[in-house]
């Protein structure tokens, strides 16, 4: 008997599911990870993991399911990874969101270790420090840093450094690997504060 291929656009849609999926049960455990899931981490939550009305609940009850332990958070990480490629934009936005939830009501030493470890789980052994930094330097708010060139560099550079960003981190490309709407908004911030940099350091604001 013949197997029908399954269509492109369904395969997507699995994707799709299957990383909401780990990154909600990511972002629960994130809360958990230092003994208590609260009201203020689950609210930074909702605000980077918009779904859609009709599927709220169901996220909602994955989410408060998946805070009651740290149990699993290694296969759901592999899973996001296994489903993008290690070190992909796409996981970084994620790593991102788990530093947001994190910073809801300050660093914990097992909050610390968590984002340690799905970092690396992620593919970013070699960036893990960078991302820390972002979250953790009182300088993560340097254009220069931000953009990732040296204090007064030239125009070209500025331009080169900001195109390879806007391919890299652009929500489009994020829509093009099967990122689910819901997560966009994070890469929307990360696209903002690209904006916002190369307009400071080139008097477009």
């Amino acid at each position: 008997m013949a197997i029908s291929a399954i269509a492109p656009e369904r395969v997507q849609e699995r994707r799709r599911v299957a990383f909401t999926i780990a990154a909600i049960a990511l972002a629960a455990k994130m809360a958990r990870a230092d003994g208590e899931a609260t009201p203020k981490e689950f609210s930074i939550f909702q605000r980077l993991f918009q779904v859609s009305p009709q599927e709220s609940a169901n996220a909602v009850r994955f989410y408060n399911l998946a805070a009651q332990s740290m149990a699993g958070f290694e296969a759901y990480a592999d899973q996001a990874a296994s489903l993008l490629g290690p070190g992909s934009p796409v996981l970084e936005d994620l790593l991102d969101a788990l530093w947001l939830i994190a910073a809801a009501d300050g660093f914990t030493g097992d909050e610390l270790a968590y984002l340690e470890a799905v970092a690396t789980r992620l593919g970013f052994d070699a960036a893990a420090a960078r991302i820390r930094a972002r979250h953790t330097d009182p300088a993560e708010d340097d254009p220069w840093a931000i953009l990732g060139v040296a204090p007064g560099s030239d125009a070209a550079t500025l331009r080169a450094a900001y195109h390879a960003l806007v391919k890299q981190y652009h929500p489009d490309r994020h829509f093009a690997e099967g990122v689910p709407a819901e997560f966009i908004r994070v890469s929307e911030s990360r696209m903002a504060s690209i904006n916002d940099a190369y307009a400071r350091l080139t008097g477009k604001r």
